[in-house]
């Protein structure tokens, strides 16, 4: 599979990290492999990528886009979800590292893949395993779960307010027959959802499709078991580079950072702060970055994209 991907607020997320030429950086989300190409460009022979992805489609297109930097050994390709940063980058000897960064969310490539049925727009058996080695799809998620499995999952990682009559109306199909494919989901949930809301805010699905794909993925887990690894992995002085696209993601990054760069409560008739009791990180943006307006005119894709940096400054015992 080809991948073609318009890699979002790339300059900003790389630039972000104030590249060291000779440094180890750690690419969580490589995808279509752009945010790795323009870092890779910055590196020199001494410099070192360690790029994670646990879909096998990107790790392939990847050895192919950066043959070069590849045979140099410049990049190491790691087939592995990225919440196994730690351990991953412990089999290359890599306990600390200059900067990390992730570009969250599904990929363009894999909805655009129809067979991998991340996409309420192509017809496809329900899947959206991004790797495609696990068990649970979306088909044992929408056939299998219980309603009340369903309406959580539907109502948190959606946020769709319709949850509970979303659900109600797939369990009335599938006592009938399983439901097998992405578009028959997508008609259940758009005949769920009352007319006069169905004409406004995109295609009623969306929500939903969303939903069972972060719940097939353990993505919010998996998103937050590595940004607390990444953090502890970064050297003095280097940063993590985060782009999210929903409020769910940013949301997390957001408190995370935030908890990170806050200094313990101290008495406030301390004149100085003892160095023991400062915060071990601080935040590079306080509001995230956001896609240019040249960005938005040719990419759609950045309308959603929140970027939040922040740096180590200590390291404590």
């Amino acid at each position: 599979m080809q991948f073609e991907h318009e890699t979002v607020l790339l300059r900003e997320t790389i630039d972000g990290l104030e590249v060291n030429p000779n440094g180890v950086y750690v690419d969580c989300t490589l995808g279509g492999a752009g945010h790795a190409r323009y870092i890779l460009s910055q590196l020199s022979d001494r410099g070192r990528l360690y790029a994670f992805d646990q879909d096998i489609n990107a790790i392939n297109n990847a050895q192919v886009a950066l043959k070069e930097e590849y045979e140099k050994g410049k990049v190491v390709f790691i087939h592995s979800n990225f919440r196994n940063l730690q351990e991953e980058l412990a089999k290359h000897d890599v306990r600390y590292v200059d900067g990390i960064y992730y570009d969250l969310g599904v990929s363009s490539p894999q909805l655009d893949q129809a067979d991998r049925g991340f996409s309420y727009h192509q017809e496809a058996r329900l899947d959206m395993r991004m790797d495609q080695s696990q068990e649970l799809s979306a088909y044992e998620v929408v056939n299998h779960w219980t309603f009340e499995q369903l309406v959580k999952a539907v109502y948190r990682y959606g946020e769709e307010k319709f949850a509970k009559r979303i659900v109600r109306s797939i369990e009335q199909t599938r006592e009938k027959h399983p439901i097998e494919s992405t578009t028959e989901l997508a008609e259940i949930v758009k005949y769920a959802i009352p007319a006069a809301t169905r004409r406004t805010g995109g295609h009623p699905a969306k929500r939903t499709f969303q939903a069972i794909r972060i719940a097939v993925n353990d993505e919010l887990g998996a998103i937050e078991t590595s940004l607390e690894q990444a953090l502890s992995l970064l050297k003095v002085e280097g940063r993590l580079s985060v782009i999210s696209f929903h409020s769910l993601e940013d949301r997390l990054v957001k408190q995370l950072f935030k908890q990170m760069s806050t200094p313990p409560e101290t008495p406030s008739n301390l004149p100085l702060l003892p160095e023991q009791m400062q915060a071990e990180y601080r935040l590079i943006n306080r509001k995230p970055i956001l896609a240019s307006d040249e960005e938005l005119e040719h990419n759609n894709r950045s309308r959603s994209a929140k970027l939040r940096i922040i740096e180590r400054l200590t390291i404590k015992d």
